[in-house]
């Protein structure tokens, strides 16, 4: 009886492990990996709220200070609006407005393009060739490349904007030294012709995190490319056009996104510079303190939403169509054409 019995509850657990070992092959044959044992799947199950948990304070403060702003502004854009009294639905009007029957508003897009498009390659410029400099020689490229990079980290700050307005005034240290030169100007900061290339070169001054991402970059071009170019004949220039920018081209692309949409957000140091003002005569209110003015000194709440959504479609344009052009001219490592 014994024996019958024990062979028996082989001859079960025989069945059971066929039906397991044909459940495991039909996981298997549909991708889905073997099945986890009931301890695995709690650890799983724990380790997945835990990441839920973690994710609960960004998904709050998301949700809180970033999309629901903006879809309240977006509402704003099409209502009239002064803090105290209820939003009026007036439509396009704010857009209308703007583009027809606001000239400061077209002298603040002007000014503004003209700091994007003549700043930004400068500023790029600048950063590529100090970090090549610095990627040539080992030799103090530390010290080099803090001091470079310390003007990114104070540069936005109000106390260098006032050192700087201080430095470009009038009697102040630039204005003194060039007229010891026999160069009067009459300082930079009144001057109409004169402050907005002073702009320029307080956001070239700041050159120093493109340049430590351009130096990244350049420490992962294999040195063999170069010593080929060389056996080629190719001297300096060619070996940056046909070795350098292409094994470059995917950090220049970075570095040109995000200083195109840093430019067009400039708002400390104009604002300080001008003390608030947008002088002289309208000559540093860029888009950003103009919308700060209307929206906080005229209380035109509606009206500097629909500022602020204008913006926000035309760094989106310019992104895409970056990322459509970086097709023809941006090269990634493995990558066959």
């Amino acid at each position: 009886m014994s024996t019958t019995s024990t062979s028996t509850r082989s001859i079960v657990t025989a069945g059971a492990d066929q039906k397991a070992l044909r459940r495991e092959l039909r996981r298997a044959e549909r991708g889905r990996g073997p099945v986890a044992s009931p301890g695995r799947r709690s650890a799983d199950r724990r380790e997945a709220l835990a990441g839920y948990g973690f994710l609960v304070p960004w998904l709050i403060g998301f949700l809180g200070l970033t999309l629901g702003p903006m879809i309240y502004s977006l509402y704003l854009a099409f209502t009239k609006y002064n803090l105290f009294k209820d939003p009026e639905w007036v439509g396009l009007d704010n857009f209308v407005r703007m583009f027809t029957e606001d000239p400061q508003y077209l002298q603040s897009v002007q000014i503004t393009l003209v700091y994007v498009l003549v700043g930004t390659p400068i500023k790029l410029a600048a950063a590529l060739g100090v970090a090549m400099l610095l990627n040539y020689r080992d030799r103090g490229s530390g010290f080099f490349r803090s001091a470079f990079y310390a003007p990114s980290l104070i540069g936005a700050s109000v106390s260098v904007a006032i050192v700087w307005r201080a430095m470009f005034s009038t009697d102040g240290p630039v204005d003194t030294s060039l007229s010891f030169f026999g160069i009067d100007l009459g300082g930079w900061v009144g001057n109409v012709a004169l402050v907005i290339p002073m702009m320029i070169l307080l956001a070239v001054w700041q050159f120093g995190a493109p340049m430590v991402i351009f130096l990244a970059g350049l420490k992962q071009v294999p040195k063999e490319l170069y010593e080929a170019a060389e056996v080629d004949g190719a001297g300096p220039f060619r070996k940056f056009r046909s070795v350098t920018f292409p094994m470059l081209s995917s950090v220049i692309f970075f570095n040109l996104l995000l200083e195109l949409i840093n430019a067009f957000q400039v708002f400390a140091s104009a604002y300080i510079i001008s003390n608030g003002t947008g002088g002289p005569a309208g000559m540093t209110n860029f888009y950003t303190v103009y919308l700060y003015k209307r929206g906080f000194a005229d209380l035109q709440m509606g009206y500097a939403s629909a500022m602020a959504w204008v913006l926000v479609v035309v760094v989106a344009i310019i992104a895409l169509i970056l990322f459509k052009t970086s097709k023809s001219w941006v090269h990634y490592a493995g990558e066959n054409r």
